[in-house]
């Protein structure tokens, strides 16, 4: 069985952890095949958008106790901790964290541990009713290290953080979704639809548009003010190109552009 699904369909990939025997943990296959699936995704000029997700009833538990874990706090050479500190869990939580297309995450059950830095790094969280988000690292004996400290901090703010390693006890999908941890909740068996819609909602605008809105927020997190303001300006004035932008402008002039609501409704 292949442990990681990884699929193309109308411009959208698809990527699925399939050890659902494991509450589709990550261990060194999975991270081996993620890091191999981002950099196609990436490289990829036929798709623009990710969905990840997981088989089963969790989307993922996390670095795998047995086998993952076990070599990286007792045995690993400093060669093999650079290649940690480089990369990240799945690779995409640290080191490829800068692809600009942008990555949904159907969040579909579990979301603990480093399932739980999985998902964080994804741009748009949406959850099943049933999602649950954990992090349990310091039962074990250590904590976060592969972003889910810093962008729990970036994304809930230090008392939601505080709360969830300290504690390391876990939260539902309600609970997240009023801490912005993830952007909306929907009844489970509409998972996958609306992270389509949202996918689909994405793809109808400038790719050029989304990337550089995707890579001026990821460079203005934690910036001075005058910064922020300037990167945001610089980066807005100079994405567009200009027969894209007339087009696009065209298409609103004579209400035919895509995803309109009201008289002139248009589907997306």
């Amino acid at each position: 069985m292949d442990k990681l699904l990884y699929e193309k369909r109308d411009r959208i990939a698809y990527v699925t952890i399939n050890r659902p025997e494991a509450k589709n943990a990550i261990d060194p296959d999975v991270h081996r095949l993620m890091i191999e699936a981002w950099g196609d995704f990436r490289d990829d000029d036929d798709v623009d958008v990710a969905i990840l997700t997981g088989a089963g009833d969790a989307f993922c538990a996390g670095a795998d106790l047995k086998t993952y874990i076990p070599p990286k706090v007792s045995g690993a050479t400093p060669a093999e901790i650079r290649d940690i500190v480089e990369l990240g869990l799945n690779g995409f939580t640290r080191g490829m964290h800068r692809i600009p297309k942008p990555i949904v995450a159907a969040v579909n059950g579990w979301a603990l541990a480093g399932g739980l830095e999985t998902a964080l790094a994804c741009d748009i969280r949406v959850a099943s009713e049933r999602a649950l988000f954990g992090s349990f690292e310091a039962r074990r004996g250590f904590h976060h290290g592969d972003g889910g400290l810093v962008r729990l901090v970036n994304t809930c703010g230090v008392g939601v953080a505080m709360e969830m390693l300290l504690t390391a006890e876990p939260i539902d999908a309600g609970r997240a979704l009023e801490c912005n941890m993830v952007n909306r909740v929907v009844a489970h068996d509409r998972l996958m639809d609306e992270a389509e819609r949202v996918a689909r909602q994405i793809l109808r605008n400038s790719q050029r548009a989304v990337r550089s809105a995707k890579q001026t927020i990821l460079d203005v997190i934690g910036q001075p003010l005058d910064f922020q303001l300037r990167t945001e300006a610089w980066n807005a004035y100079t994405c567009a190109d200009r027969d894209e932008t007339m087009a696009l402008l065209e298409r609103f002039y004579d209400k035919s552009d895509a995803g309109r609501a009201g008289a002139h409704e248009t589907s997306l």
